[in-house]
């Protein structure tokens, strides 16, 4: 035994294998949110024409799951400061099963809805829960690297889920794409509950009954030496609460966050949510719409990991900038239209390139923003006000194709939410200048 804090173990050490273990089940368990999230795109053709909805209709349907993780981000985001990230993951996962599941038995629009609401809910708390186990089960070398590739593990879950559906919608209705998410989801259930331990960092935060107990229990899991006292909390650290992002201090930087990642997202969900319909109405099966999908997140897949690379060379905020821009510029390429699905596939996928590494840069920053009390709050917050704009999107793109309006006008106007998105990055940035200038 050692008298190290063990946060400083964890942080300056090595990563050992358990820790890789975890990290990687966090990029499976944000992989499992891609497919899931985007489950109900993979379906929509075949549920527009089984039920002959209209675009109007079927944008709201495609916004359900987004409003759930909004609200779920930020309801269990607090809760897993609370109660600990692996609780927290574990309960998000038995209610994203349940809501896949009896997606696949609804009858009607209405069902739908609330089951995709419900599936939501579980994403948006699994999100706030495994980007803070991502950066907490990382050293300090590696943690920028391993919350980015947690990121990418959206779009990895969304290319190989696809890469099922295909084959799934060949010879199967809509319904497959559904019990297929449900059984994969279920199986993380055992693989969390035996391969990933409480957070170090969060136990030394919270100093739960038994903590020091708890403390050695994962530190000896992780394959590092145990500690005979924990460290000693600062009287302000008593005070300290899940409402500290809203207090003076936090505020301006969990506002302007939050505002960079609710307005990039609106846009990301753009071309993920329509592009099966848009192929579909180009002439083609819907079995081609779910390769382009795919095509589309192996491009965000190779963009996140890219990202994450590169921020062992360049500033986060700087890399996340750039890629904001080219990310206004790819949807508005994306927007002229393809004369063919190959092309309609390139430009997907160098359009996912870029949207989603810009989606992986920013939640790097909410791991390196926000304190290790507030750190799934804060970012749940972020996450939840995002994703509640981000539901907009299917919704406004629905309207306006409705109203008349082609591809290219309705892609303008959705980019420009990457471009203001940079606008916060700089505000975010000049903040933190004036925060060093004070402090020295």
């Amino acid at each position: 035994m050692t008298n190290n804090d063990p946060r400083q173990t964890i942080a300056l050490s090595p990563m050992t294998v358990l820790q890789v273990v975890a990290v990687v089940i966090t990029i499976g368990l944000n992989a499992l949110d891609g497919f899931d999230v985007l489950s109900i795109s993979f379906a929509s053709p075949g549920i527009a024409k089984e039920w002959g909805i209209d675009r109007g209709a079927l944008g709201v349907v495609l916004s359900m799951e987004l409003i759930g993780m909004a609200i779920g981000s930020l309801t269990l985001g607090g809760v897993a400061d609370r109660i600990g990230r692996r609780l927290t993951m574990l309960g998000c996962l038995v209610v994203m099963a349940a809501g896949m599941y009896m997606a696949s038995l609804s009858t009607g629009v209405g069902d739908l809805k609330l089951w995709r609401l419900i599936t939501g809910l579980g994403i948006g708390g699994m999100l706030a829960a495994t980007n803070a186990a991502a950066a907490e089960f990382s050293n300090q070398k590696y943690r920028n690297l391993c919350v980015s590739l947690m990121a990418i593990g959206y779009p990895i879950g969304a290319v190989i889920g696809g890469t099922v559906v295909v084959d799934l919608l060949k010879g199967s209705d809509w319904r497959a794409v559904f019990h297929f998410g449900a059984i994969v989801t279920v199986l993380f259930i055992p693989l969390v509950a035996l391969l990933v331990p409480e957070s170090v960092y969060w136990l030394c935060q919270k100093q739960p009954r038994n903590a020091l107990q708890r403390v050695n229990g994962s530190l000896a899991r992780l394959g590092h030496a145990t500690v005979t006292a924990l460290p000693a909390l600062e009287a302000a650290a008593h005070r300290r609460s899940i409402a500290d992002i809203l207090k003076p201090g936090l505020l301006g930087t969990t506002l302007l966050i939050t505002l960079a990642y609710f307005l990039h997202i609106t846009t990301f969900y753009y071309p993920l949510k329509w592009v099966p319909k848009i192929v579909v109405d180009m002439g083609f099966a819907p079995s081609s719409a779910a390769g382009v999908l795919v095509w589309a997140n192996i491009g965000g897949a190779l963009g996140g990991a890219v990202l994450g690379l590169l921020t062992r060379r360049i500033a986060l905020k700087t890399l996340t900038i750039a890629v904001l821009l080219a990310s206004t510029l790819m949807v508005n390429v994306f927007g002229r239209g393809q004369a063919d699905l190959h092309q309609l596939a390139t430009i997907c996928a160098l359009t996912g390139f870029f949207t989603n590494a810009g989606v992986v840069g920013l939640y790097a920053l909410f791991a390196q923003v926000f304190p290790t009390h507030v750190r799934a709050t804060g970012t749940g917050f972020a996450i939840g006000v995002g994703r509640g704009g981000a539901a907009l999107a299917p919704m406004i793109a629905g309207f306006l194709f409705q109203a008349g309006y082609g591809l290219q006008a309705v892609s303008l106007f959705i980019s420009v939410g990457s471009l203001f998105a940079v606008a916060a990055l700089f505000a975010l940035r000049a903040r933190a200048a004036e925060e060093i200038a004070l402090r020295s």
